[in-house]
């Protein structure tokens, strides 16, 4: 079941219900196949506004994304939307696999450049006959007529922007350019996702931006990505998660707290929704909706 050509996910967050969805990725095994589907089953009954999944460095899960965004929108009830990236493929291929998606019934993209595949802060080169920009990918599945275009946006900014101005003044050229809405990175404190929408309004832009969540589960890790996309988790979070350790489940335990008042602090001020990086499992965000009373 999807929305197709119908209604926009733009237009649904729009509405000012709260919209709640969950991003998946491609598992690498038949284990992971399962725990996926176990996800995704758990969350379904919460009626998530899309579910989204992701594309693997270079297009190296561009067969298992497309199949799962088909499956979702065949067999449940839920929106799927499929990302896309620039990285390692050409104009002529990008196309192609616009084709697979609305061959599959999907008709939403997260239009993204990616990252190269030696990490998200090397030097960015574009494929020979590809596209340099995530704004450049907004424009051709635009000009497809069938797609729905959402798109990345950075609270604390982009690693390759040279300021945070820079960086709003590059989202609003994708709204302009026919983005409807847009999805942050992971980020920890309210008042820089505040800040950025801020910075979009200034520049005359409405489009809805949902801010991403990732609860804290393991510090280490999450600090590793966190230097990796550019995003600092705050002394203030790091002692929180300090104190409450070293056992893993009082970690994970204070984790979820953090996320939550996130999460409540966010919506309080005006967010029109949450966004929850699952890591293909529901228990997290089971947590976080139980501390938020969202229930089914």
């Amino acid at each position: 079941m999807t929305t197709g050509r119908g209604r926009s996910l733009g237009e649904i967050i729009r509405q000012g219900e709260r919209s709640f969805s969950f991003e998946f990725f491609p598992p690498k095994d038949d284990a992971g196949e399962t725990q996926l589907w176990d996800a995704i089953r758990a969350l379904e009954p919460y009626n998530p506004t899309f579910v989204s999944v992701t594309y693997g460095a270079g297009g190296s899960t561009r067969d298992k994304t497309v199949a799962i965004t088909g499956r979702i929108a065949r067999e449940t009830s839920m929106v799927p939307m499929a990302h896309l990236t620039c990285v390692g493929h050409t104009r002529d291929e990008l196309e192609g696999i616009l084709d697979l998606y609305i061959a599959e019934g999907v008709y939403h993209v997260l239009a993204l450049r990616g990252d190269p595949q030696e990490g998200p802060r090397a030097d960015w080169t574009p494929t020979e006959g590809g596209l340099n920009y995530a704004l450049d990918l907004v424009e051709l599945a635009r000009s497809r007529g069938d797609f729905r275009v959402g798109v990345a946006a950075f609270p604390e900014g982009h690693p390759g922007a040279d300021s945070l101005d820079v960086d709003a003044d590059r989202l609003v050229a994708k709204a302009n350019a026919g983005a409807e809405f847009a999805v942050t990175q992971m980020f920890f404190r309210a008042s820089d996702y505040f800040d950025l929408v801020d910075r979009v309004r200034e520049r005359g832009v409405d489009m809805p931006i949902l801010p991403g969540i990732m609860p804290i589960l393991n510090l280490s890790a999450i600090r590793r990505q966190g230097e990796l996309i550019g995003t600092s988790v705050p002394d203030e979070i790091v002692e929180r998660i300090t104190a409450a350790g070293p056992e893993p489940e009082k970690v994970r335990a204070e984790g979820i707290k953090i996320a939550a008042e996130l999460c409540e602090d966010l919506l309080d001020g005006g967010a029109p929704g949450l966004h929850f990086y699952t890591l293909n499992r529901s228990k997290a965000t089971l947590e976080i909706f139980e501390a938020l009373r969202i229930t089914v």
